[in-house]
């Protein structure tokens, strides 16, 4: 990661805010990297009650972690944060616990709309997507046309510079929960998983959707490899909206692993699942950042998307990707015949650096 970003003054508060909103980003892998500002918020504000907005995804993630049981959780109830129905009464909701600030960790012009409109004394966010106006504090975007290519980990220590925090833990902050851990250990269990050879945990999700995603035979190349070459027992671990592409992986091998989706792992589960592996391989997901959570190696496949935005600062990562010149583009969508950001990452390369993460293991 490269050095701290240049900031404003902190913010001045004539009254220490006693409500406060913390609105998370809606990745997971987002929600992650947001947790040592989230740290640094509760030490600058001891006194105060402070919510997180947050989805039930993210609610599991977070449990166990240290500030965990100072917080209040609004999780919405049902799906469809659009529908008119909901955003009523999620906006009735929050504005009944009047808020003396908000802190806005998504750049979006709905997230800064809903800080307007529950009545939030303070709105603190960066000024992005003409949405300045909806703010009491628009803070300017660090970085200037680099900013989409920052660490979301500055973007946060931003943030935590502008409230007067102290300077966020460089640690991303996940635990494994006694009765999580209880649950990914009887699933490894029920699935003959045992204690010999290395745990490999196979996460087919990708943050860019399935333009992020090697394809699925090329990672059951590599599960292959790696159960003829090191006794490799690997467990396929789909978020509930990528079951397809982890059963596709599962089909695709000529060895036995287990695949874990009747039902999914609760994004709890998922923690303590990985805090016991000695691999993690996928695509740029919350997979690679919650090993890294747990000082996890990982090996990650980059196609369409920049890994200097997710970069998280900790060790034990290898990174496959290519060099072509149109990328990294961002796309949801590749408009070419051929993405040629995956498919000239090969098997060899992906498989080898496998190998070297599981002998340094």
């Amino acid at each position: 990661m490269s050095g701290h970003p240049s900031a404003a003054p902190p913010l001045l508060f004539p009254e220490e805010p006693r409500r406060i909103l913390l609105l998370l980003p809606s990745l997971l892998s987002e929600a992650i990297q947001a947790t040592p500002l989230i740290g640094a918020i509760f030490a600058r504000f001891p006194q105060a009650e402070i919510t997180l907005l947050l989805d039930h995804a993210q609610h599991s993630l977070l449990q166990g972690t240290p500030w965990v049981g100072r917080c209040r959780f609004r999780v919405p109830q049902e799906r469809g944060l659009r529908s008119r129905r909901h955003s009523r009464h999620l906006q009735a909701q929050l504005r009944s616990d009047g808020f003396d600030l908000a802190v806005l960790l998504p750049d979006s012009l709905s997230s800064a709309w809903l800080c307007w409109r529950i009545g939030a004394r303070r709105r603190v966010g960066f000024d992005r997507h003409s949405r300045g106006w909806l703010l009491t504090d628009p803070l300017p975007p660090p970085g200037g046309a680099d900013y989409l290519s920052m660490p979301r980990l500055e973007r946060y220590a931003v943030i935590a510079r502008a409230l007067g925090c102290p300077p966020p833990d460089v640690q991303l902050s996940l635990q494994a929960t006694p009765a999580a851990d209880a649950a990914a250990a009887a699933r490894l269990q029920a699935a003959g998983i045992g204690p010999r050879g290395p745990l490999v945990l196979l996460y087919p999700a990708a943050d860019a959707g399935p333009v992020g995603a090697w394809p699925a035979e090329r990672f059951a190349a590599v599960a292959d490899h790696l159960v003829r070459r090191r006794g490799a027992n690997v467990v396929i671990v789909p978020e509930p909206g990528e079951v397809a592409a982890g059963q596709a992986i599962h089909s695709a091998m000529g060895h036995a692993a287990v695949l874990l989706d009747a039902p999914c792992l609760e994004p709890a589960e998922v923690n303590a699942l990985v805090a016991r592996a000695n691999l993690v391989l996928g695509n740029d997901s919350a997979g690679r950042q919650i090993a890294a959570a747990f000082g996890v190696p990982r090996v990650t496949v980059f196609g369409p998307t920049d890994p200097r935005r997710s970069d998280n600062g900790h060790a034990g990562e290898t990174i496959v990707r290519v060099t072509v010149p149109c990328g990294p583009c961002h796309r949801r969508k590749c408009p070419l015949e051929e993405q040629v950001c995956m498919t000239r990452v090969s098997v060899d390369a992906v498989s080898g650096a496998c190998e070297q993460a599981l002998a340094g293991a």
